[in-house]
């Protein structure tokens, strides 16, 4: 099956470079997210993000469609951040705002409705910034960005039985946080 993005991909390498500001304004977002939750520093973050998305642009033609391009793209921002942080020291921010844009509202609800919908946003927002920052980052991934966990494999490295396990214990946690809203 053939993509939007491979349709991109195959432009930019064919030297078409305008048609990679499609494939940036897709995932800047996210990439934002992940190197913010690495760094900590939203002028750190911007810094990466923008060198992440230089080096994919200079190693495009490296890129085989194997994963997905997104996968491919937040190694390298996962990477990235992990290097401009002080050696020994792996710190992880909390989700950011930015995370959640996806996550819109409908406006042809009743307001009672958006507004139960907005708190509850609110309350897992807040459950999640309580976890452990590799786990929020995790969460971040799988759930919110929607990442298999192969692709969080690609991601960060981890081992795949490392992933399901904190993934699991950072479930358990958000349950007992969120208990109220079941």
């Amino acid at each position: 099956m053939y993509t939007e993005d491979q349709a991109y991909i195959e432009r930019v390498k064919k030297g078409d470079s305008a048609s990679y500001a499609f494939l940036v304004n897709k995932y800047k977002n996210m990439a934002f997210t992940v190197a913010l939750k690495i760094i900590n520093n939203r002028e750190d973050a911007e810094d990466i993000i923008q060198e992440s998305f230089l080096k994919a642009y200079q190693q495009i033609h490296t890129f085989e469609n194997k994963s997905k391009f997104s996968t491919w793209l937040y190694t390298i921002v996962y990477r990235a951040a992990l290097n401009k942080l002080p050696k020994n020291k792996v710190e992880f921010l909390t989700i950011d705002d930015e995370a959640h844009q996806n996550y819109v509202i409908d406006e042809t609800s009743p307001p009672s409705i958006a507004l139960e919908t907005k708190e509850e946003q609110r309350y897992v927002k807040e459950a999640i910034q309580r976890l452990p920052k590799g786990e929020a980052l995790l969460i971040t991934l799988y759930y919110l960005n929607e990442n298999s966990l192969k692709e969080i494999e690609e991601i960060t490295g981890l081992a795949m039985n490392n992933i399901k396990i904190k993934l699991f214990r950072a479930r358990k946690k958000l349950e007992q946080e969120l208990h109220f809203l079941l």
